[in-house]
């Protein structure tokens, strides 16, 4: 899965990188335990990519973001023109990369665009953690792949 947009420091795709995905719904008992590792990597100095599309995934942006780690954010469509003035800051300083599979002509996140971003950040990182995957989800089915380091919280 190639990547077809990016802006940011690129040479963050050099360094081991670990992904974080997570499914939509997410059982009371993994929430904390996705904070803790969240904080975990942060104080660690570890390299994240995630979609940071779910709630839970953006949680654990908001934990990531409170450090000076590398992360990258892959989209689920093109990336838009205009970032938000967080990211923006946070990009120009090379913190940062936003990378996607997509051209900028697409604009709405669907299951399938998401499918595709979640193979792409799998193929691309060295980890891969799984906050939760509902048995019967889209990820669940994607991470089914036994070549891959798969681990759950």
């Amino acid at each position: 899965m190639a990547i077809k947009e990016l802006i940011g420091n690129k040479d963050l795709l050099n360094l081991p990188k670990t992904a974080f995905l997570c499914s939509r719904k997410v059982p009371a008992s993994i929430i904390l335990k996705c904070y803790d590792w969240a904080i975990e990597q942060r104080d660690a100095g570890n390299c994240i990519i995630s979609g940071f599309h779910s709630q839970i995934e953006r949680d654990v942006f908001h934990y990531l973001g409170k450090g000076t780690q590398p992360i990258i954010i892959a989209m689920a469509r093109g990336i838009p023109d205009k970032l938000p003035l967080n990211l923006k800051k946070q990009v120009e300083d090379g913190r940062i990369l936003i990378i996607s599979p997509f051209a900028k002509n697409v604009t709405k996140v669907t299951i399938e665009t998401a499918s595709i971003r979640n193979r792409m950040m799998i193929e691309i990182a060295d980890e891969i953690i799984v906050g939760y995957a509902d048995p019967n989800g889209k990820l669940s089915q994607i991470l089914n792949d036994p070549n891959k380091n798969v681990s759950y919280l």
